[in-house]
């Protein structure tokens, strides 16, 4: 990683307020080139709060912008942070309403050209392709990374048309805890106690709405740009990562988007941004493409950001199952269209007589974490025990067989029930036996015509079901074998179906594995810069007394054949500011299940956060929990909110609901 301390121009940045028509103020920092002349704007639109959780991450983008040209802005949104207004739904049409009107104010400021850019990862890339379809004028570009076009299907809630445990239940627990912070009373001043006290009082736990929409239903057609691709005026850079959930948005942007105004790139990276140097690597110089991306369509720039193939993917070579890797060795390829002329369907036939899949509650217990974000126990371990509670088939890589896009499974079952579940992996098999997780997919059964439907099968009945699996660039050396394990259960990725524990019957005859094969090249013609950054915050990461937790803690009591997988996040722990905050969280993530009672299913999530500046003596701290669990009917949801101001509670509130179970 180079640090650059010197850019074509010196820079300033300061913190102000934006006004929206309604008279809320939205709190944003400006950094800007010192310059006479006006300049275009890049916006980031976060709730994560930009003074102190991502201000670490800020500093490593925004200030190297200004200094090549550009106005780069972070905007706290409305309700999170130290912007006024009250908190909503994760990408309401308030918040998007509110980012056209940034947008615009950015463009109308002297000290901005008119043109405007918007970038992201995660949440900000979201809302940049969101906001994009909303087509405000001097919005011209976008680079989106890890990011969705579908807010149903491939986000955290559901997969597969299942409701996906993992990370909706983990997802809506860290989003209570974040929304329920309190403003910096440094930022501001007296009156930040009556607006916590206000937000508090708005404060409603995501999960309640996302399990009461379980069909891609109207509420998740809001926001998903997939519905109408042709409503995105600006130029989009796509971005995403082979181990990040979201990558398959990648691959169908650059292939619905008009070619003159998108490109796609696709590394081995999990969801981080490509600059961070966060396993798994290469790490490349993203700052600078994207800066050939903003010159070319904001400042008219001849930076060759248009004559790179339409997109570039990354294919790993085979490697060893291990929750890490600092670097997977591969090579890069460019494609020209999407679907590519260098990609061909192989299918291989699977063989056998009729097989009862009936996997033990606990599978997936080694599926490793939806989101890895570059941490020690992130990735999936060796899957031979999971392949073990699969059924499998296996097909000799007869030579080097590269992967490039989303494998497609057809799969003839019959089943006794109304509803069930059925998950493929496709897992590279080395001659030692080790077993390394390629890809997955899943399929709830009663949404096998449909996301926005509940078809129920009809008992006894045998159909042909097709789902795709998630996409990839990998490699299987001659001599290894590709595996498609299919199992019954999922956990605690995918939410159990009280119908699972009896399993469905797969029929060889007629189910079939395609993968998308990528003509080999000798060499490979694309390139990156070395990653660059601007220098750091200098945020300090004090040692704390407390023996630190396990990432992923796998306990099996044996007698009650029960499981339970114990995950800390990790998302920052203890650190301190330069503005002598002191800011620490600790998380903890709880699933439990018994090998053969998926109502036995239960998750649990604990977050506690605390805000300190011994300068004045102010301390903050937030405590939630919330548990998931079901019955035959419906899910059982419990949440909770404990606020203090100098150790005195100042805000409690607790929600017990239930939800019936109608689909996911």
């Amino acid at each position: 990683m180079h640090i650059r301390t010197s850019f074509p121009y010196e820079t300033t940045h300061e913190d102000l307020r934006i006004p929206l028509s309604d008279g809320t103020l939205l709190y944003a920092r400006v950094w800007r080139p010192l310059t006479q002349e006006p300049v275009p704007a890049l916006l980031e639109y976060l709730p994560y709060r930009l003074t102190d959780w991502t201000a670490p991450r800020d500093w490593q983008r925004h200030p190297w912008y200004a200094g090549h040209g550009y106005a780069s802005v972070r905007v706290d949104v409305r309700g999170h942070g130290n912007s006024e207004g009250l908190p909503g739904d994760e990408y309401s049409a308030t918040e998007l309403a509110d980012g056209v009107e940034v947008v615009e104010w950015l463009a109308a400021q002297p000290w901005c050209d008119g043109k405007v850019g918007m970038f992201g990862i995660s949440w900000g890339g979201f809302n940049s392709l969101q906001i994009a379809a909303l087509a405000p004028e001097p919005l011209k570009a976008v680079v989106t990374v890890c990011s969705t076009d579908d807010r149903y299907d491939n986000d955290v809630h559901y997969m597969g048309g299942s409701v996906l445990a993992v990370d909706m239940h983990a997802w809506a627990a860290t989003m209570l805890a974040f929304v329920s912070r309190p403003p910096d009373p440094r930022y501001v001043g007296e009156g930040w106690r009556d607006m916590w006290l206000t937000r508090l009082e708005e404060v409603e736990p995501f999960l309640h709405t996302w399990l009461d929409h379980q069909i891609r239903d109207r509420y998740w057609r809001h926001g998903s740009v997939c519905e109408d691709y042709g409503a995105i005026d600006a130029a989009v850079l796509a971005v995403g990562g082979w181990h990040d959930p979201y990558r398959d948005t990648v691959l169908r942007l650059v292939e619905h988007l008009p070619a003159d105004r998108v490109r796609g790139l696709i590394g081995p990276w999990s969801h981080q941004y490509p600059d961070r140097g966060l396993p798994p690597g290469p790490a490349i110089g993203f700052l600078q493409e994207t800066l050939r991306w903003w010159d070319h369509w904001l400042k008219g720039a001849d930076s060759g950001a248009m004559r790179e193939p339409l997109l570039r993917a990354y294919v790993s070579d085979s490697h060893p199952p291990a929750t890490v890797h600092d670097t997977l060795p591969g090579r890069w390829v460019g494609e020209p269209s999407w679907p590519s002329p260098h990609v061909s369907t192989l299918s291989y036939g699977l063989q056998g007589a009729p097989l009862l899949v009936r996997s033990p509650q606990h599978t997936g217990v080694d599926a490793g974490r939806f989101f890895p974000f570059g941490n020690d126990a992130d990735l999936p371990p060796d899957q031979r025990e999971e392949d073990a509670r699969s059924v499998c088939f296996e097909f000799e890589a007869g030579e080097e067989t590269w992967v490039l896009g989303r494998p497609r499974v057809r799969l003839r079952l019959t089943s006794e029930l109304p509803r069930g579940q059925v998950i493929a992996r496709v897992c590279d098999v080395a001659p030692d036996g080790s077993s390394t997780l390629v890809t997955r997919g899943v399929l709830n059964l009663s949404a096998r015509q449909g996301r926005d439907k509940v078809v129920p099968w009809e008992p006894g009945a045998t159909e042909d079901v097709e789902f795709e699996l998630n996409g990839i660039g990998h490699a299987f050396p001659a001599g290894h074998r590709i595996r498609l394990a299919v199992s019954s259960a999922y956990w605690p990725w995918i939410w159990p179906r009280p119908e699972s524990a009896a399993g469905f019957t797969l029929d060889p005859a007629g189910s079939v594995l395609e993968l998308p094969v990528r003509a080999r090249e000798s060499e490979s013609r694309i390139s990156f810069e070395e990653p660059e950054q601007s220098q750091p915050l200098g945020v300090s990461f004090p040692a704390t007394l407390d023996e630190p937790r396990p990432e992923r803690l796998v306990v099996r009591d044996v007698a009650k054949g029960e499981w339970r997988l114990e995950v800390d996040p990790r998302y920052g722990g203890t650190r301190v500011y330069p503005d002598g905050l002191e800011f620490s969280e600790d998380a903890l993530e709880t699933y439990t299940i018994t090998e053969t009672d998926p109502l036995s299913a239960r998750a649990r999530s604990d977050w506690s956060v605390r805000l300190h500046r011994p300068e004045p003596g102010w301390e903050a701290t937030v405590r939630t929990r919330s548990e998931l669990s079901c019955d035959g009917t419906d899910f059982l949801a419990s949440n909770e909110v404990v606020c203090t101001e100098g150790g005195e509670v100042v805000f409690h509130r607790s929600w017990e609901k239930r939800i019936p179970r109608t689909a996911g």
